[in-house]
C-alpha cells in the first residue's frame, strides 16, 4: 500500500503533539506496522537492524542497510538517513553517528515490538538516555482509523465474505477441518485477499468448538455438529476478522438455544456502542444476554477487540476497560458460548464508530445456517 504523503505527515504532526504531551524526548521503532503507518515504509525484521526515530519538534530520521536506501527514493516528505555497511562491527558507530547531536534523554518504545538487538544499539548511542515504553502514545494514534484506512478494511471484510460464501457451498460432511481451512485459504486468494493472513483459519466442529482458538485437525465433519469458522482477509496491510457458525445437517433445540442467545449478545453488542460508551460497557451489554439465558460461566473470553493493521489492537472491548468509544474506531464484536467436550458458539463482526453511531462493516447473515447436508 502506498500511503499518501499528506497523511503520512498528518500522521507525524499528530506523534509530535502526542510526544509533547507525554513527556518524550523521541519514539524510536523498528520494523513494526506502527512504523508502516508513520513512514508508508515496509521492512522486514532481520538481522540487518532498522531503526526510525521521531522527534517533537525536528524532521524523522532512520538508520538502515544500504541494501534497504533505495525504499527512500523520491519520499515526498522529509526523512533523514544514515545507512550502513555488512559488517556488524561497524553498526554501533554508525548508530551513534546517526544519534551525536541529539539531547534525546527520554526515549519512547513499543514494549511489544522492540527487540534486544536494536535497543543495544540505541542504548549504545545514548547511553544517559531513559527508556520508555511508549504503546499506549502509539494506540492513542492507531486507534482513529482515517479514510485510506476505513476503505481497506471495509474491502477486506467484503473479501471475508464473498471466500466465505464460496467456501461453505463446496462443504460437505466427512470432510475434515483442515480440507474446510484449505478452501477457505483458496477462496480467499480468489476473492482478492493479501497474502498476509490475520491468522490462520479457525475451523472446529463438535467438541472442538469449545476451543475458541481451536487449530484444525483432522476431526471429520460429522452430521449434528455445530462448525465454527472465524478468519479474515487483508488489503493494504488492514485485516478484517469475522466469525459464523453454522450447523452441519440439521441442529438440536439446545444448539439453537444457545446460538440465539449469542445472537442476542451479538446484538446487544452493537446496540450498546455508541459515541461515548465505554468498552466495558459493550462488554457487559453482551455478556449479561448470555448470563441471563444461564450460560454466563462459558462466555470465557472479553467481547472483542480493536483491529486494523494488526488482529488485535486497541481498544479493547473488556470488562473494567473504561476507554470511551469514539469516532474512528475500529473493534469486534464477538460473544460466544463455549461448552466444554460438547460444542460451542460464536458470532463475529467487524464494527466502525461514527460520529451518528456504529456501522457494521461484516454484512454475512446472522441466523444460524444449515449447511453440508447434500
Amino acid at each position: 500500500m502506498t500511503i499518501p504523503a499528506e497523511f503520512v505527515q498528518q500522521r507525524q504532526q499528530k506523534l509530535a503533539s502526542a510526544l509533547s504531551a507525554a513527556g518524550l524526548d523521541a519514539l524510536a521503532l523498528n520494523p513494526s506496522e506502527s512504523l508502516i503507518y508513520l513512514t508508508g515504509l515496509h521492512f522486514h525484521l532481520s538481522e540487518r537492524p532498522v531503526v526510525g526515530i521521531f522527534f517533537p519538534e525536528a524532521d524523522p530520521w532512520i538508520v538502515l542497510p544500504e541494501l534497504e536506501s533505495a525504499k527512500l527514493a523520491g519520499l515526498a516528505y522529509p526523512l533523514q538517513a544514515t545507512t550502513y555497511g555488512e559488517d556488524p562491527a561497524s553498526w554501533p558507530q554508525r548508530y551513534a553517528d546517526a544519534l551525536s547531536g541529539s539531547a534525546a534523554l527520554k526515549i519512547g518504545l513499543e514494549d511489544n515490538a522492540m527487540r534486544l538487538l536494536e535497543y543495544r544499539l540505541l542504548k549504545s548511542a545514548l547511553p544517559k538516555a531513559k527508556f520508555i515504553d511508549a504503546t499506549d502514545v502509539l494506540a492513542g494514534l492507531r486507534m482513529y482509523k482515517d479514510s485510506i484506512e476505513v476503505a481497506a478494511m471495509q474491502k477486506a471484510a467484503e473479501i471475508a465474505e464473498t471466500a466465505l460464501s464460496a467456501a461453505i457451498a463446496q462443504i460437505k460432511i466427512g470432510m475434515t477441518e483442515l480440507e474446510v481451512a484449505g478452501i477457505l485459504i483458496q477462496e480467499l486468494f480468489k476473492a482478492g485477499s493479501g497474502g498476509e493472513l490475520p491468522f490462520q483459519p479457525i475451523v472446529s466442529t463438535g467438541p472442538n468448538g469449545a476451543n475458541p482458538h481451536a487449530v484444525p485437525s483432522e476431526r471429520p465433519l460429522q452430521h449434528g455438529d455445530l462448525l465454527v469458522i472465524d478468519f479474515g482477509a487483508s488489503v493494504d496491510g488492514y485485516f478484517s476478522d469475522i466469525t459464523r457458525t453454522f450447523a452441519l445437517g440439521k441442529y438440536s433445540p439446545e444448539q439453537a438455544h444457545v446460538y440465539n442467545a449469542v445472537l442476542s449478545a451479538n446484538q446487544a453488542g452493537h446496540a450498546a456502542a455508541a459515541p461515548g460508551a465505554a468498552c466495558q460497557d459493550v462488554d457487559r451489554a453482551a455478556r449479561k444476554v448470555i448470563e441471563d439465558a444461564g450460560y454466563g460461566e462459558y462466555f470465557i473470553h472479553r467481547t472483542g477487540h480493536g483491529l486494523g493493521m494488526q488482529a488485535h489492537e486497541a481498544p479493547y472491548i473488556r470488562s473494567n476497560n473504561p476507554q470511551p468509544l469514539e469516532p474512528g474506531m475500529t473493534f469486534t464484536i464477538e460473544p460466544g458460548i463455549y461448552l466444554p467436550e460438547r460444542f460451542g458458539v460464536r458470532i463475529e463482526d467487524d464494527v466502525l464508530v461514527t460520529p451518528n453511531g456504529l456501522r457494521s462493516l461484516t454484512t454475512f447473515p446472522r441466523e444460524l445456517q444449515v449447511i453440508g447436508d447434500k
